[in-house]
Parts: structure tokens; sequence; C-alpha cells
């Protein structure tokens, strides 16, 4: 069971969220979706909106649903539930049943699939999406601690839609 509430009143703190307990990213449909263990984030106000930003790699199979889909869901777990980031960030969709393989609810009453045992909820529609441009880094040192093979992540804008919170 979920109430929804104003992004301004969550009561944790998103940074710390995304740093310390990291979050999946789900886009896709009833009929088929995929998500995605995050642990690179942000939520605040651009374009006169609350948003929310995410980081994808392009060889992520997310990455397709992103850009398929209107809108996304960002969610985040209880302690108990750390387990299931191992999968969703180590395995591809494409290889395996990820909802299945962490015993997941996906839940459909919304604009993007999210799951029952989430503790937060975060249903984003999709504004704007760029990708790091490896000249306009200027700590160069990023590029070789995060980025070997030149994969340089896609960036996700979305309009925070609404908030939900188990109860």
């Amino acid at each position: 069971m979920f109430k929804e509430i104003k992004l301004s009143e969550m009561k944790e703190n998103p940074v710390a969220l995304f740093k310390e307990q990291w979050a999946l990213v789900t886009a896709g449909n009833s009929e088929k979706l995929n998500t995605m263990t995050v642990s690179w984030g942000a939520v605040g106000e651009l374009w006169g909106m609350d948003m929310a930003t995410i980081y994808i790699r392009p060889q992520r199979y997310t990455e397709e649903f992103l850009d398929r889909e209107d809108y996304f869901t960002i969610t985040f777990y209880p302690e108990d539930k750390k387990g299931i980031h191992k999968i969703c960030g180590s395995k591809s969709g494409r290889d395996i049943d990820k909802v299945k393989a962490c015993n997941l609810t996906p839940c459909f009453d919304e604009a993007a699939p999210y799951f029952k045992e989430a503790e937060i909820v975060i249903l984003c529609r999709k504004v704007a999406k760029s990708r790091f441009n490896p000249d306009e880094i200027i700590d160069k040192s990023v590029i070789d601690r995060f980025y070997e093979i030149k994969d340089f992540h896609y960036i996700y804008q979305g309009a925070v839609e609404k908030v939900l919170i188990s109860e």
C-alpha cells in the first residue's frame, strides 16, 4: 500500500538514498519492462519543475526502454532488499528475467512500472536526454577513473510527477 506525498515532503535525503541505498530505474509496460540498479542520480529543480536525473551507460538494456517510453520510475528499497542491487546491477535483462530472479512484484497502476517491495517510488516524465561529452569534462581524471572504454553516460532528466511512499 502506497501513499502519495509531495517531493518536498520526503524525509529522506535523496543524495544519501542514491549514494548509500541505491535505487532501481524501471521503464516499460505490462508486456515488457526492464529495471537496473543505479547509484548515480540527483533530485532538484530545473526549468521550474521538480526534476530527477539519472545516468545510464549506452550499453545498458534499460536504455532502450528509457528511449521508448515517456515515463520511468526510480525506486528505493529497505535494507533487507539490498540483494536486488547485485542482480539488477550486474545482470542484463537481455539474459535473465531480473524481476523474477529478485522476487519483485510489478505494479502497473501508474504511467511507468514500479515494484510493490519499494519504500519510495518517484514517478518521472521524461523531459530531456543528453550525454556526457568528454571534451566538456573539465577534470580529466574522471575520464580515466570512470570511462576506460569511453562509454559515456546518457543523462535523463525526468519531471517528478508523483512520489509514493509505502505505508
